[in-house]
């Protein structure tokens, strides 16, 4: 009797332990049928919270690669390896620029990664491939959009982006764009860049 006890207390046991254990990760990852490249930047890293929360929303998606320019990179921008980066932009059919708009564009690091990575790309050379810009901006209605103090929308900002997209063959992707960003709606944030990421 005492032999039956101990065994039903160690099945118990067990089952306590395997409903506590989560279920693996890799199984309830959201995934996406475009393999997407993902370039990440931020001027001022050690102040990032929402860019480093949509990173790892964009890690999170299975089929999604994850550059971030300062880890990999410094503020140097002579060390951007171009070869390197052209070879991660042949094998993915959908880049993401994901960045805080910096002075109404990209950042330092991600144009200097433009400058090694796209410096002598000729017409059509991205033929069919994906451009999707990704922002966080501070300012909301009274900066951007037609009665704001810029007098275009956030995601027009970029038009310059569009131009290189389209230059290179590539299909521009409308826009996420995060107005009046506030760390407090970062899961939002989260789960608007992973929708998209799926599409």
């Amino acid at each position: 009797m005492k032999w039956i006890n101990l065994r039903r207390a160690a099945a118990c046991a067990l089952f306590t332990i395997s409903c506590l254990i989560p279920i693996s990760h890799a199984q309830n990852r959201d995934k996406t049928t475009i393999k997407t490249l993902v370039i990440v930047s931020h001027p001022y890293p050690e102040r990032s919270v929402l860019t480093k929360g949509l990173q790892e929303a964009a890690e999170s998606v299975e089929g999604v690669t994850v550059r971030n320019l300062e880890s990999l990179y410094g503020f140097d921008t002579r060390r951007i390896n171009g070869d390197t980066e052209r070879q991660l932009m042949r094998e993915h059919t959908r880049v993401v620029f994901l960045f805080p708009t910096h002075w109404f564009n990209i950042t330092p690091m991600m144009k200097a990664w433009l400058n090694e990575t796209w410096g002598s790309v000729g017409s059509g050379l991205w033929q069919g491939k994906e451009m999707l810009m990704v922002s966080t901006a501070a300012g909301g209605a009274s900066t951007y959009g037609p009665d704001g103090r810029i007098g275009v929308a956030l995601a027009d900002v970029f038009l310059p982006m569009k131009a290189s997209a389209l230059h290179a063959g590539m299909t521009w992707l409308s826009p996420l764009v995060f107005e009046s960003a506030s760390n407090d709606r970062l899961p939002s944030y989260q789960s608007q860049l992973i929708e998209r990421l799926k599409q």
